[in-house]
């Protein structure tokens, strides 16, 4: 079999990559402001939002700061800040 440059050869999902250098803002969650709704953790099209311990956690292994969760939060509890490199 002949590759191409850019062929997906087999499947997988996105948890096999770490791809949270890409970011350029981070999300930081005020847990004391969220209402523990889960819209974060559904948006988050990276999976990188998990209720964990009774809170949710953001794995930045993941998170390339789409700012989704940020944006779809209803109490203002996500802000995004720039990354530190």
């Amino acid at each position: 079999m002949e590759l191409t440059v850019g062929a997906v050869v087999e499947g997988g999902t996105s948890l096999a990559y770490k791809t949270g250098s890409w970011r350029d803002q981070r999300p930081v969650l005020d847990m004391e402001e969220c209402k523990v709704c889960g819209i974060c953790e559904s948006v988050c099209p990276d999976s990188a939002v998990h209720f964990f311990d009774k809170e949710y956690v953001i794995d930045y292994d993941f998170c390339k700061g789409c700012g989704l969760c940020a944006y779809e939060c209803p109490a203002g509890a996500i802000d995004m800040i720039k990354e530190e490199k």
